[in-house]
């Protein structure tokens, strides 16, 4: 198992609005041997601009998308900046993709939720014929291209990129979403994993995989998970929890939160119920008192280094090949620590590469 950096949760522009500190995280990550590091976007700062500046502050690490949103962009947009990426990094480009939300969708992007896995299938396919340098017609469901009707014409990408094969991730939380980033993808980006019920997710990514008769050698399983250290273990546990409070009761409607329905599914029915109504009536304190220690216990990494470590050794076994971390810290000087605990832990743990 290899470790990964999430900058998303480091504040709104990676670790804050200073680039600055962004690329010393990253700098940081690279020096300590971790495999890769990922930006994300919600509606706030976009994901690649921040992967262009890290770029250019460093030379192993990989940089990836965790993940671009789909209804943001076309997906010839995406290819072309996933090449110019892959340029720039000279070869360390990870594209991570997802469909977000319906509220995020339609009412940030204007652009409608409705069957996202079959919009997704046809996204990543164009991806990757621009990717490969083909002529691009498409007759989907969702893209047409050409369309039809119009002066368009059939196009090519334009650059001759790095790579013609940029690996391709899916963030995924519901069964057929995770099966379909089995099928179609290379990586699979995960949130909340928990390594007691992680098998439900494995089964259905090896069905996907078998599809196109294929098994899991070679496809990365990645854990974002918050990561908070110390001796105080209900103080780590409290810096993650507004975290979890807020995805798990305010992160969609009611009826649409992704995030509550898998932690109801993973064994908290009661308390993800709990959680969601507290949130939406407008009581967030309430509602982060109500998330039980053992659900954060069992989605983050809470405490001193031979506890992480123990944790890391239950990720592993439970098939997570790159464990994404999402650091909770008070100040820049402890992230930094954090990143160095991470590093000793995986060591102490032995289920490194």
């Amino acid at each position: 198992m290899r470790l990964g950096l999430n900058l998303r949760y480091l504040g709104p522009l990676g670790a804050g609005a200073r680039p600055q500190e962004s690329a010393r995280y990253v700098r940081e990550a690279e020096r300590l041997g971790f495999s890769v590091a990922w930006t994300a976007e919600a509606f706030s700062s976009d994901a690649v601009s921040l992967l262009g500046w890290l770029a250019a502050q460093t030379s192993r690490i990989d940089l990836g998308t965790a993940a671009m949103q789909i209804p943001a962009r076309t997906p010839a947009m995406t290819a072309m900046t996933a090449a110019t990426l892959d340029l720039l990094c000279e070869g360390r480009f990870r594209l991570g993709l997802g469909v977000s939300g319906p509220q995020v969708a339609e009412g940030w992007h204007g652009s409608r939720f409705e069957k996202p896995l079959a919009r997704t299938r046809e996204y990543v396919d164009i991806v990757r014929m621009v990717l490969q340098r083909e002529t691009v017609t498409y007759d989907g469901e969702h893209y047409r291209l050409p369309l039809p009707d119009g002066p368009g014409k059939a196009l090519q990408l334009g650059m001759r990129p790095r790579r013609r094969q940029v690996p391709v991730y899916l963030a995924a939380i519901g069964p057929a979403n995770v099966r379909l980033a089995g099928e179609i993808a290379d990586g699979w980006l995960s949130v909340f994993f928990q390594p007691e019920s992680g098998q439900e997710f494995l089964t259905e990514l090896r069905a996907g995989r078998e599809r196109t008769g294929a098994d899991l050698r070679g496809f990365d399983v990645v854990a974002a998970v918050p990561v908070a250290t110390g001796d105080d273990l209900a103080d780590c546990a409290d810096r993650v929890r507004a975290f979890t409070t807020h995805y798990v009761g305010g992160m969609g409607s009611r009826e649409h939160n992704f995030y509550n329905r898998l932690m109801a599914r993973t064994g908290f029915p009661g308390e993800a119920e709990q959680v969601q109504r507290l949130y939406l009536a407008g009581e967030p304190r309430a509602a982060a008192e109500a998330v039980p220690r053992e659900f954060l216990d069992r989605t983050a990494l809470l405490g001193p280094t031979d506890r992480i470590a123990d944790r890391l050794q239950a990720y592993a076994g439970a098939g997570v090949t790159t464990l994404s971390a999402m650091i909770f810290a008070d100040h820049a000087e402890q992230g930094i620590a954090t990143l160095r605990t991470l590093a000793e832990a995986l060591d102490k743990a032995a289920v490194g590469d």
